[in-house]
């Protein structure tokens, strides 16, 4: 039986082991400390969106956290965008963005879906483009109803360590919250925006920062925030990766190898409805099924093996050899071995020649080659050719320089459930926003489903301040365009709605 394993390299959004583990160094290297500081530079520019321009301020820099004593200890890359014709910015709402990895900068939320310049893909966002790729203007953007701020955190883009500072204190899910807090309490002092409305918006890993940061903001600094927006994320990692013992993963994963399933053809019906009708069999049936282990007689495993195969397009004899428990990578390999192809961990519709017709595992992610020499390239000719902003060390898109991350666990998994859930206890007027794409088969949308069932600490009341939305594509939904669209309107919504 073949376990499900998070890989061991940069990811799009989410790499590493979550479970705790021997630390090994990973302090500074001399290459890591800043190289030659670049000024800062502004830009002033617009946008037309919704039919209307929108003028706007992009500052493009640093700006350096401060230990107690105020010697430096970071200087963190960010692009601001801030609109000029708005009256009273103090009313105006600011978002904060970032990705994941860890070691990931914020490249792709930046052009892919929520800046004023965006990365223009071929077709539906699941065909290789021609290179080079540039940016277009965004009449999707999100500009006109709120600033923008996207943060890269330490040793990502151009962030880096101050001299003399290790860059493995700010590797750590404490120490990372800490630090780009740290930076969201001086950017909003600097410019006199404690008045604004708040929002955060994390994908992936970044929304494990966004929940804890919703906490650390709310009591080191006594920032209430208006909103959190956790885009193609997770809370728990219990429910990425299953152990002897706990199948929870398995349960999690299969709505999204539903809606691949659906997506290729290997099922027919209406994808919403099987979608849910999987989602009850895998916290019912299944479920129960898994739980029994060897126990389970043959004649119960055959027919759930039979009903997996209904819903999944994999044969019933394949989920059998895998003791029921085939994992989304197994399932890459499985689907479309006849034809063969592997389709993607972050977006599931891009299915690409495999080059092992015999492998048990994917060999490459066909998302992930899709979309990383597009959005490097793309952000390399905006920041130095459009904003003015040069460096002489690399720009970090993906980094394996965070590694090891410090989870700071002890014989647990990593989970910031509790942690949002106390944030929003503590200020009742706090909303979350929950995106998930149906063929996403990095972070599935049923494992924050999951995740907030069992915030049992959340008062009822606050509960309802929590809104979930569904897309067609995967991780980076966003390239879709029909889900660009959605998206735009629907953190639109949840900005303007009223508060509760």
């Amino acid at each position: 039986m073949r376990r499900f394993i998070l890989p061991v390299c940069c990811s799009l959004s989410l790499i590493a082991s979550v479970a705790a583990e021997p630390e090994k160094s990973n302090d500074a290297k001399k290459d890591d400390a800043p190289a030659k500081a670049a000024e800062p530079t502004t830009r002033e520019s617009s946008v037309t969106i919704d039919g209307k321009k929108v003028p706007y301020k992009v500052t493009t820099g640093k700006l350096q956290l401060k230990a107690d004593d105020g010697k430096p200890r970071a200087s963190i890359f960010h692009v601001s965008y801030e609109r000029t014709d708005s009256n009273d910015p103090t009313t105006r709402p600011v978002m904060f963005a970032f990705n994941g990895g860890p070691g990931s900068s914020a490249v792709w939320l930046h052009i892919g879906v929520l800046g004023p310049k965006i990365v223009k893909l071929t077709g539906d966002g699941t065909q290789p483009p021609s290179p080079p790729v540039h940016l277009t203007e965004n009449p999707l953007s999100i500009l006109d109803v709120c600033d923008l701020v996207f943060i890269d955190p330490v040793s990502t883009g151009y962030s880096r360590a101050e001299k003399d500072v290790q860059p493995g204190d700010f590797h750590g899910l404490d120490e990372d919250i800490q630090s780009v807090g740290d930076f969201i309490r001086r950017w909003v002092s600097e410019h006199e925006r404690w008045a604004s409305p708040k929002y955060l918006l994390g994908e992936s890993y970044g929304g494990i920062r966004a929940a804890g940061l919703s906490h650390h903001l709310q009591n080191r600094y006594g920032m209430s925030l208006n909103g959190v927006v956790m885009l193609s994320t997770l809370l728990d990692f219990s429910t990425l990766q299953p152990a002897q013992g706990n199948d929870l993963a398995y349960q999690v994963f299969l709505p999204s190898l539903v809606g691949t399933a659906h997506f290729h053809k290997k099922i027919t019906g209406d994808r919403d409805q099987l979608v849910k009708d999987s989602t009850a069999f895998a916290f019912g049936e299944y479920a129960a099924a898994l739980l029994k282990g060897s126990d389970l007689d043959p004649a119960t495993r055959d027919a759930v093996a039979a009903k997996l195969e209904k819903f999944t397009g994999v044969g019933a004899a394949i989920w059998i050899q895998h003791d029921l428990r085939l994992d989304s990578t197994s399932f890459r390999s499985e689907l479309l071995r006849s034809e063969g192809k592997v389709v993607g961990r972050f977006d599931a519709r891009v299915a690409w020649d495999t080059t092992d017709k015999a492998a048990s595992t994917p060999e490459y992610d066909p998302s992930y080659s899709l979309a990383y020499g597009a959005f490097a390239t793309a952000m390399m000719d905006y920041l130095g050719r459009d904003l003015g902003y040069k460096e002489e060390q690399p720009y970090e898109i993906l980094t394996s320089k965070v590694q090891p991350w410090k989870w700071n666990t002890s014989n647990s998994v990593v989970n910031l459930s509790g942690r949002l859930a106390t944030a929003m206890r503590d200020n009742p007027k706090l909303r979350v926003l929950v995106m998930g794409g149906y063929t996403d088969l990095a972070t599935p949308p049923t494992g924050v489903a999951y995740s907030v069932r069992h915030m049992l600490n959340l008062p009822e009341n606050a509960r309802k301040n929590i809104s979930t939305t569904y897309y067609d594509g995967g991780h980076m939904f966003y390239l879709n365009p029909p889900d660009l669209i959605k998206c735009r309107k629907d953190i639109v919504n949840f900005i303007q709605a009223p508060t509760p």
